[in-house]
């Protein structure tokens, strides 16, 4: 069955990270010739990529740390004003997909900042985000992708783009309570075959938490989420303060 229009419109972030399949690849570079809300977004994309590869190759200027942070500090993603509040699937996760490559962009040009040197440690950051990368465009480009929210008992919300098909989802929360530096959030996969820690979750920025992969995904899964000791437990200790069935 050949893509919809509005389907190769999710393929932008993926074609863009070179995490494409040889089909999808030839089908949306067709579409890409007459797309120019495409063409816009991926010509952003690879200019970011180019900004950033250039940040992790020569020292930074003298204050630039101090701008980004500042930036960073007095900034936060809003969605335009007057738009409908009702976005199209494919829409939402096109836009996961650049909030995803953002936001490890901006973590790697911290790490560039801070060193000032392409090394091997920076090296080994720049493999583990383009492969995180890849797994949540990867997700969030399945045929079968699905979205949906919950609320987390004690404050926040939580978004789930899932895909069956590739067993594994993309998580982020807003507005999650603050903890003691001493506990964390730990996400969860609970099912027949029993309680998996997933991950804890990274400490928020701008009141917002991940992209975070959850992969392993079986049938008869719910998500949830407990507040945990800072270093994680095998088992939840806590009760569950978001639990939604996969």
């Amino acid at each position: 069955m050949k893509a919809r229009d509005q389907d190769l419109h999710t393929l932008a972030g993926a074609y863009a990270m070179d995490a494409i399949s040889a089909p999808d690849r030839a089908r949306f570079e067709r579409h890409l010739a007459g797309c120019q809300e495409c063409a816009r977004e991926i010509a952003s994309l690879r200019e970011a990529t180019a900004r950033l590869a250039a940040a992790a190759a020569v020292p930074p200027p003298a204050g630039l740390k101090e701008r980004v942070l500042a930036a960073a500090a007095a900034t936060r993603q809003q969605p335009p004003a007057g738009r409908p509040a009702a976005v199209p699937l494919w829409r939402r996760r096109r836009r996961l997909i650049v909030t995803a490559g953002a936001a490890a962009a901006a973590v790697l040009l911290g790490a560039a900042v801070v060193s000032g040197i392409s090394d091997g440690s920076m090296r080994d950051q720049l493999s583990q985000a383009q492969a995180s990368s890849q797994q949540i465009a990867a997700v969030l480009t399945a045929g079968d992708a699905t979205m949906m929210t919950g609320t987390v008992r004690g404050g926040g919300t939580v978004t789930i783009v899932m895909s069956h098909s590739r067993h594994a989802l993309v998580f982020t929360a807003a507005d999650l309570r603050p903890l003691p530096g001493s506990r964390g959030y730990e996400l969860w996969l609970i099912g027949p075959a029993g309680d998996r820690p997933v991950t804890m979750l990274p400490p928020g920025r701008h009141d917002m938490t991940g992209p975070v992969v959850a992969s392993g995904l079986r049938s008869g899964d719910h998500l949830a989420l407990t507040a945990e000791p800072a270093g994680g437990t095998a088992r939840p200790t806590t009760p569950m303060m978001l639990d939604v069935a996969l």
